[in-house]
């Protein structure tokens, strides 16, 4: 599966069912290779950023067709750690 296909997809809870938005990023351990987190650029209109969310790979319950699943989020305000 390429990024590509992941930032096609709809990001969505499973505790709500709420809209999350879409992949904008994603964090890679440099040393395995292997994703950390997904961060999310949540919808904010055109002048505004809107909010960032990052979901730990651990959090994703599963990859479909069509949206990713995930369980717990964690907001992050403006910047990444």
């Amino acid at each position: 599966m390429r990024i590509s296909d992941l930032q096609s997809k709809d990001v969505v809870s499973i505790t709500d069912g709420k809209k999350l938005g879409l992949i904008a990023d994603i964090d890679l351990n440099v040393y395995t290779g292997m994703i950390d987190s997904f961060v999310l650029q949540s919808s904010g209109g055109w002048f505004n950023r809107g909010e960032e969310v990052r979901i730990k790979w651990k959090d994703v319950a599963k990859i479909g067709n069509d949206v990713i699943l995930v369980k717990n989020i964690d907001k992050v305000d403006g910047s990444i750690n």
